[in-house]
């Protein structure tokens, strides 16, 4: 069985369902994205995460229809986190439309928690800081990341865990705050 010996790191295997399914499923990918460039960005990355979690694969459903649901799974999130960044951006242009006087202090204060922000999530290991962002930043429940990570449910709960003890470390200065 193809899964079986993928799963055993036969890469000659792997390489012939890359060419087999690569260019199918970029035009899976293309009919739902419309754009060849992200189609074949998400098939890419299937395939990577694919190889690198291959021993923890046990698809319920046969390979070509696993290849296949995953593409459109991965599509539509691509899709669902374009229309997120599309209404933060037009938050942004509506907010900055509208000037406020601004407390130099609280500005200050801002960008110094967004620093803080930045250190921590640098100081997460990538996977972690991954799954951090996905949650937090792109609105992803945990079983949407473990399918796109092809991770169980539970190191998603585990590294989020992580992330938010480190976020609590790092950010004790501002969390204890009095306003």
């Amino acid at each position: 069985m193809i899964q079986k010996r993928i799963q055993g790191g036969d890469i000659n295997e792997f390489r012939q369902l890359f060419t087999r399914y690569y260019e199918p499923l970029c035009k899976h990918a293309f009919t739902i994205l419309h754009d060849m460039d992200m189609a074949e960005d998400i098939v890419q990355e299937f395939f990577y995460n694919f190889w690198k979690n291959r021993d923890a694969l046990s698809p319920k459903l046969s390979l070509n229809a696993y290849l296949y649901q995953s593409i459109r799974n991965n599509s539509l999130h691509l899709l669902q986190h374009q229309a997120i960044q599309k209404r933060y951006a037009e938050t942004i242009v509506k907010e900055t439309e509208q000037p406020e006087p601004v407390n130099e202090e609280y500005a200050v204060e801002l960008e110094e928690l967004q620093k803080a922000i930045d250190i921590t999530l640098t100081q997460m290991p990538d996977r972690c800081s991954r799954i951090f962002r996905m949650n937090r930043f792109e609105g992803k429940k945990y079983s949407e990341i473990a399918e796109i990570l092809s991770i169980s449910i539970k190191t998603v709960e585990a590294d989020m865990g992580k992330a938010i003890q480190l976020f609590r470390i790092n950010l004790k200065e501002f969390i204890n705050q009095e306003s």
